[in-house]
């Protein structure tokens, strides 16, 4: 594999989106929640079963570790890795967190080819040791997911930078924002947002301030920072489009916030959700759903219409729960119902998104799947849920639970599937597996 250190002098714009975007944003995977930002494809329909040795197509080893989704886009994969310097073997893939010495790294972004899982080209953007640990159950300097539109491509490696590319690999610009300083060194792993020319990066901190930060995606021009009294979310923030305006909305202990994207001003806010906000919210029927797990639980359902100021206590939060919501996965709403994990668990509950009415009279342990740090993805009327241990459990999308299949591989699963066209790719602690009909 090429080792090239990138070094960026100039600032370079970007190619306009193409004409086709429209249609190719709805088929591909271009963020670590797919299409919608929901967790659903509405264009794919990947396989139903598989194992080794059925369906397939191809499983390639991935250096070093990462828990970012792929993402996928034209006939590529991309990924994010970050490689233990001088390790080799199995053991280049075990877990590097907590605060134990740290040897140095390459940060690395990977292109791999959708047809045989070759690499199209690698790029390491630094190679030095992190500046603190991370979590000891995630144990990766590379949480974060790449995401494009299919022009831009960007990866964001936090502490170690943010880089733009061209879908070639070409550097275009790049960010160093400085160290981030979370609790207990559980380490960092914040996806951007894109969202027409606007990037949008969350900076929550324990060391020093907390901030959201929006860029232009061409240049890398700073457009506008707020600041924030937060401290350590993880969540990737969510933009939606109302009343011809997009509106950014951001997770956090203290406060749940809506910043206008052209501004940074804020929109609405309310009570916040939890310590450790990692779950990302998602958009549907007027409303966004955000929720947390982590000492404590809450999942606010609040209509965007209306929402202005401090809406906590107002009819803006149509419905709330207090008990067995995500720590880690985030919830996936698909046609009108919203799936939520207890915690880490393989523990569904499923709620009518409009009214939050219970779809079951308690949550159902999903067996095969007791361990969950990935966000169940759907497609086809289909739900895949993958396990650390090694199985992706399949439930019909319906207000009834339904098991359809249980497939099982050799490797564990913290990444979030990514659904295209007929394949599912699936990113594990070792290997990325492209699974396909054959």
């Amino acid at each position: 594999m090429m080792k090239v250190l990138i070094a960026v002098t100039a600032v370079l714009s970007l190619a306009a989106s193409a004409p086709a975007q429209n249609t190719a944003s709805s088929r591909y995977w271009g963020q670590w929640r797919g299409p919608e930002g929901t967790g659903v494809s509405r264009t794919a329909d990947p396989p139903l079963e598989w194992s080794e040795t059925k369906n397939v197509r191809w499983k390639v080893e991935v250096p070093g570790r990462g828990s970012g989704s792929p993402v996928v886009w034209g006939d590529r994969i991309y990924l994010m890795t970050a490689v233990p310097v001088g390790i080799a073997g199995d053991a280049q893939h075990a877990p590097r967190g907590g605060i134990q010495p740290r040897i140095p790294h390459r940060f690395v972004v990977l292109a791999i080819n959708r047809r045989d899982g070759k690499i199209a080209w690698e790029r390491t953007v630094r190679e030095e040791a992190p500046h603190e640990g991370s979590h000891t159950d995630n144990g990766t300097y590379a949480s974060s997911s790449v995401v494009t539109d299919g022009v831009h491509l960007f990866a964001n490696f936090e502490s170690k930078g943010l880089y733009a590319f061209d879908m070639e690999g070409k550097a275009v610009w790049e960010k160093d924002l400085g160290d981030k300083r979370m609790r207990n060194q559980f380490g960092e792993g914040s996806t951007p947002a894109l969202h027409g020319n606007h990037l949008v990066l969350v900076w929550d901190q324990q060391g020093g301030q907390s901030f959201v930060v929006t860029f232009d995606k061409r240049t890398g021009e700073e457009l506008w920072r707020a600041n924030r009294k937060e401290i350590d979310t993880w969540a990737t923030p969510l933009v939606v489009e109302h009343g011809g305006r997009a509106q950014v909305i951001v997770p956090g202990r203290d406060v749940l916030v809506s910043y206008d994207l052209e501004t940074g001003e804020i929109v609405w806010q309310s009570a916040g959700l939890t310590m450790n906000s990692i779950p990302s919210p998602v958009f549907g029927e007027g409303m966004v759903f955000a929720t947390a797990g982590f000492q404590g639980n809450n999942l606010k359902a609040i209509r965007v219409e209306g929402a202005k100021g401090d809406i906590t206590g107002t009819p803006s939060i149509v419905w709330e729960v207090n008990r067995d919501t995500p720590y880690v996965p985030s919830p996936i709403l698909y046609d009108g119902i919203l799936y939520i994990l207890r915690s880490n668990n393989g523990i569904l509950s499923a709620f009518d998104a409009k009214t939050g009415k219970p779809h079951y009279a308690a949550p159902q342990r999903l067996a095969g799947v007791p361990n969950v740090f990935a966000s169940p993805v759907g497609a086809a009327g289909r739900i895949y849920i993958p396990g650390r241990e090694g199985a992706t459990i399949v439930i019909r999308n319906s207000p009834t639970l339904e098991v359809l299949a249980t497939n099982t591989l050799d490797d564990g699963f913290d990444a979030s599937p990514a659904l295209v066209d007929r394949e599912i790719y699936l990113k594990g602690n070792k290997y990325l597996y492209c699974i396909a009909s054959q």
